[in-house]
């Protein structure tokens, strides 16, 4: 009777070790599926070795944390296009309990406030061959969107610098993806700040990869720990140079590995952290940060990457080594947040109220060309009280320190289009007539034509007659004078009697 008993002790051991040897999160009743591309050998700028290594680690680790990876390496555009339309098939069949992530290595461009990812047979002479040749980043967010999934994760390891002579005009690094502005569920990492430009790396890697492969596999690490983790590590290995981002409107909790529930090893300062979130005032992180080591205080900032977080910062640790280059992080951030508004607003206003603040960024001979473009939209939108807004928005301060007037113009060479309004109705012209001679009631009038010569009264009274029977006629009806022999006066006479 102990034997069996024995023997179902050692099973259920058995089945618990295995049970813990699981990498993924029990992968629990979620299906995990990872599109990896990797884009290394372009055909008319250098290769990026580090971009095919990159995918080859990404999709290692993603196989190993239970999702079921689809590689491809060095796509042209019909290819790309094709490779993201079969999966979201994929992902759509897979059923809506799926958890959908892309990686992409590469480069990527930033064209007139829209992101592009490149093929490697993109070869543009110009801005505008981008959206023709290249494959639209919002174009592969809305088909994910699209589908019914559990969420939607995308890492863009494609904010590397523009290779690409001809595009003089696009602007530095991506432009800012907000994941809360379209469907609710999807997650987005740059491995920069938006606006800036990551490195390839030293090593087989690009940082930001290096990091993630590390990071990731770490227990228990919800998926926004392990990027604030990422944030943190980037920083630290390029000096600063490159702090990557992200945002998130995921409404379910996710891990690479571990299970759904569990202690989470805490990072220093992390009782701070915990305050952290949310929309925390300057104020609130000058009380959280005053009295820390400047390093704790740094790795807080980064952390949470906030533009209120770096300025009280600069604030407090003015001396320190680290803020010139959070103060130069800080002022890209806030560019890139109003060339956002912008954007988004997309009006005569919103554009001129950037040029206001940031005319010499290299956001801004496109700023003019979207000007030019929507100039002479929307007539009846009141300019000029829509600009005063708009300008103390994008307002390269903090709210405590806007000013209380707003930016002006600067480019008075485009007056403002403001449609006047009619507030009444404008007064009639006056039109002098003179009136017909009114005649007594009592005095019987009777018109007929004036009989024959042999009949009538002498040539005199005849000629009268004619004289103003055709001034009459002639001058109500013509403007003209009263007849003559010549006035063509057949028949005008009529005799008053």
């Amino acid at each position: 009777m102990r034997r069996p008993v024995f023997s179902n002790l050692l099973l259920a051991s058995g089945l618990l070790t295995l049970t813990q040897l699981m990498t993924p999160t029990d992968a629990a009743a979620e299906a995990r599926l990872a599109l990896v591309i990797g884009q290394s050998a372009y055909r008319t700028v250098p290769e990026l070795p580090n971009a095919a290594n990159d995918a080859k680690g990404m999709t290692e680790l993603l196989g190993s944390a239970g999702f079921t990876v689809t590689t491809a390496a060095n796509l042209a555009q019909t290819e790309m296009r094709a490779a993201i339309s079969d999966f979201a098939g994929k992902v759509s069949a897979s059923g809506a309990d799926t958890v959908a992530l892309v990686f992409y290595a590469g480069h990527g461009l930033q064209i007139d406030g829209e992101n592009y990812l490149v093929p490697v047979d993109l070869d543009p002479k110009r801005e505008a061959d981008i959206p023709l040749q290249g494959v639209r980043l919002n174009d592969m967010l809305n088909t994910l969107g699209a589908v019914p999934t559990r969420a939607r994760i995308f890492m863009l390891d494609a904010c590397r610098n523009n290779p690409f002579p001809a595009l003089s005009g696009a602007g530095h690094g991506l432009a800012i993806v907000d994941t809360k502005a379209g469907a609710p569920g999807s997650f987005i990492s740059y491995s920069t700040s938006p606006g800036a430009e990551a490195e390839d790396g030293n090593g087989i890697d690009s940082p930001y990869t290096t990091a993630a492969l590390t990071i990731a596999k770490q227990p228990n690490l919800p998926i926004e720990e392990v990027f604030k983790r990422i944030r943190v590590a980037v920083a630290q290995s390029t000096d600063g140079r490159q702090i990557p981002w992200e945002s998130s409107s995921l409404t379910t909790d996710f891990r690479f590995f571990g299970e759904s529930s569990g202690s989470t090893p805490a990072l220093p300062g992390s009782s701070a952290m915990a305050l952290a979130g949310g929309t925390r005032s300057v104020e609130d992180w000058r009380k959280t940060l005053r009295g820390k080591p400047a390093m704790v205080a740094y790795e807080l900032v980064i952390t949470e990457d906030t533009v209120e977080a770096y300025q009280a910062y600069i604030e407090l640790y003015a001396q320190d080594t680290r803020t010139p280059r959070l103060r130069t992080v800080l002022e890209r951030r806030r560019q890139m947040l109003a060339w956002e508004r912008a954007t988004a607003i997309n009006t005569r206003a919103s554009y001129e109220a950037y040029l206001a603040n940031w005319d010499n960024s290299d956001l801004a001979a496109t700023a003019r060309r979207l000007l030019l473009r929507v100039q002479n939209r929307n007539y009846a939108v009141p300019v000029a009280a829509a600009t005063t807004p708009v300008a103390v928005a994008m307002a390269p301060t903090c709210p405590c320190s806007t000013p209380a007037t707003p930016a002006t113009p600067v480019n008075p060479s485009v007056p403002p289009v403001i449609k006047k309004r009619v507030e009444e109705a404008p007064p009639k012209r006056k039109v002098v007539e003179t009136p017909p001679k009114r005649r007594p009631p009592s005095e019987q009038v009777v018109y007929e034509r004036a009989p024959p010569a042999d009949r009538g009264p002498p040539p005199e009274a005849v000629m009268q007659g004619i004289g103003i029977g055709v001034g009459i006629g002639l001058g109500m009806g013509m403007g003209g004078r009263g007849g003559d022999h010549n006035s063509g006066g057949y028949g005008g006479g009529y005799r008053r009697y």
